[in-house]
């Protein structure tokens, strides 16, 4: 085929996938294209660097690992089809399917495509340790004593120490397992020239402009039925910066779906209680599910520093003094769960149903008083750092704590200055939010753990406490699912109770999706699973 016909092809395919147009095959089946847009951009399709959420979703849509989520969260079998633990809890033994097959691909200019080894895998392991690639994910393999492959079908991995969430750290994307011929063919590049093994095949990629996934006819899942996944024929995705443009093109029909709400069209689309609006229902419907993100106001709790918020008096009045389901209905249209419960969000098992802090003003006005008498400060003031995204919720808490007494001034900082502040400890009251890298709620409370002081490890309070750590670190032992469950709860409640935080909502992910749309689900990690979708 010469150069000329195979760029006329090209073109043919692009107006294909880019305009929706109602070509048909030679086999007269319609191609079926989901379409969606990535308003963050995506920077690298490499697993190695599958850290924003939008590297995460293409990522996905190309690539496996050992094994993977479901909508419940629960660990599945994916390269590998079982594994066995050692009774110490350190050893893991992974048996590798069979059937996963690397994307064809040219590389050394041969057509080439070959079964995942077990070699592979070390192989990928090792790049994300390798300070040249420089992986964001390299912190996944800390506590991995080594690994190595037994055969072409057995990789092993052992840890220093048990810790039970491990299996949900490698259904991260940065697990993910990678050709090596590739890596040494693109080099650097390979996070634009991505082979994988996963259910879609790379394209094409127009910088700030479309990028386009084609189904992968050997890929190795099949649904009950026995029908091999996906569905679609390919996955077209455009970068429109700005949300509201990426609004209007849900509504006119140009891309199959949106996630999350922006103020720009926020009251457009859904109502107060958060509903789907009626105009919409005939093109649209709405999901949503409990997203594992929690956000609150942290108090610095730095005793060689002098601040208001080291007294607990305080601290409890301000989580009593304000009304979170109020806060959620009239900012956020409904979206999110009132956080009476602590910083462990409701999309986890092990979520705490032990209510901490209702709306109760009259005990707010106890507490303060109670501050006031103990360290004689009259008129009692905080200020709030926060980022501009979060403002209108800094200043609702502020209206409703100056009906209390408490006086709340609001500084605004860009993002990055306040992430940089709260780590040098220098903000005695901070917003921030907690996405969860896994989905196990030692996740939220390795947050509190006295050894994980910042700016050396997520600790941004500064929170100390004996019994807490004892407990953190006795969660590391191996025992029933349930008991773990309840000895989180009982570390949640000790947070509580001393109030290091304000919880303020368990975040929702939200998605609205066109009617001819099915199979797409909402889950708590927010990751986009395109294998089971189906295009009417």
């Amino acid at each position: 085929m010469n150069l000329s016909y195979k760029i006329i092809i090209l073109v043919w395919l692009l107006g294909f996938l880019f305009f929706g147009c109602e070509q048909k095959f030679s086999s007269n089946k319609a191609l079926k294209i989901f379409r969606y847009n990535e308003h963050s951009n995506i920077y690298s399709l490499d697993p190695a660097f599958s850290k924003t959420v939008a590297n995460i979703w293409g990522v996905n849509q190309l690539f496996n690992g050992l094994v993977q989520l479901d909508d419940q969260l629960q660990v599945q079998p994916d390269i590998a089809q079982s594994w066995q633990l050692s009774n110490d809890g350190k050893t893991y033994q992974f048996l590798l399917r069979k059937d996963v097959y690397f994307h064809k691909h040219i590389l050394f200019g041969k057509e080439l495509t070959r079964l995942v080894v077990a070699q592979d895998f070390v192989f990928s392991f090792n790049r994300l340790t390798d300070a040249k690639v420089a992986s964001p994910g390299g912190w996944i393999l800390k506590n991995v004593a080594g690994f190595k492959a037994l055969n072409d079908s057995v990789f092993q991995i052992e840890l220093k120490q048990a810790f039970p969430p491990f299996l949900g750290l490698l259904a991260m994307k940065y697990c993910s397992v990678v050709p090596k011929e590739a890596i040494d063919f693109f080099g650097e590049e390979f996070g634009s020239n991505p082979i994988g093994t996963g259910p879609f095949t790379f394209k094409l990629w127009v910088a700030n402009t479309k990028m386009v996934f084609l189904k992968n006819a050997n890929y190795y899942e099949v649904d009950s039925l026995g029908t091999h996944l996906p569905y679609l024929d390919a996955v077209a995705i455009s970068f429109l910066p700005d949300k509201q443009s990426e609004f209007l093109q849900l509504i006119q029909g140009n891309i199959d779906f949106i996630t999350a709400l922006d103020p720009s069209y926020k009251d457009e689309i859904i109502d107060l209680n958060g509903l789907l609006n009626q105009k919409y229902k005939k093109q649209l419907y709405m999901l949503s599910n409990p997203y594992l993100n929690t956000e609150y106001l942290g108090f610095l709790l730095d005793s060689t520093k002098t601040n208001s918020v080291q007294n607990s008096w305080l601290r409890k009045a301000i989580n009593y003094g304000f009304d979170r389901t109020k806060m959620i209905r009239f900012l956020r249209n409904g979206i999110g769960i009132p956080a009476i419960n602590g910083i462990i969000p409701k999309g986890l098992p092990s979520y705490n149903h032990l209510k901490a802090y209702d709306y109760n003003p009259e005990k707010a006005k106890t507490y303060l008083e109670a501050y006031k008498r103990e360290t004689g400060d009259k008129n009692p003031e905080i200020s709030i750092n926060t980022d501009g995204n979060y403002l209108d919720l800094c200043e609702y808490i502020q209206r409703e704590l100056a009906q209390i007494g408490l006086k709340v001034t609001i500084d605004v900082n860009p993002p990055s200055t306040l992430r940089q502040l709260k780590a040098d400890g220098k903000l005695p009251v901070f917003r921030a939010s907690w996405i969860a890298d896994y989905p196990d709620a030692e996740n939220y409370l390795s947050l509190f753990y006295s050894k994980n002081l910042a700016p050396n490890g997520p600790n941004y309070t500064h929170f100390s406490n004996k019994t807490f750590d004892r407990l953190y670190e006795e969660s590391f032992r191996m025992m029933p699912l349930q008991a773990r469950y309840k000895l989180y709860q009982t570390m949640d409640s000790l947070l509580m109770s001393h109030a290091p935080i304000v919880p303020l909502y368990y975040d929702e992910v939200v998605l609205f999706i066109q009617k001819n749309i099915s199979g797409l689900k909402a889950n708590p990690i927010n990751l986009l699973q395109l294998k089971w979708v189906k295009k009417a």
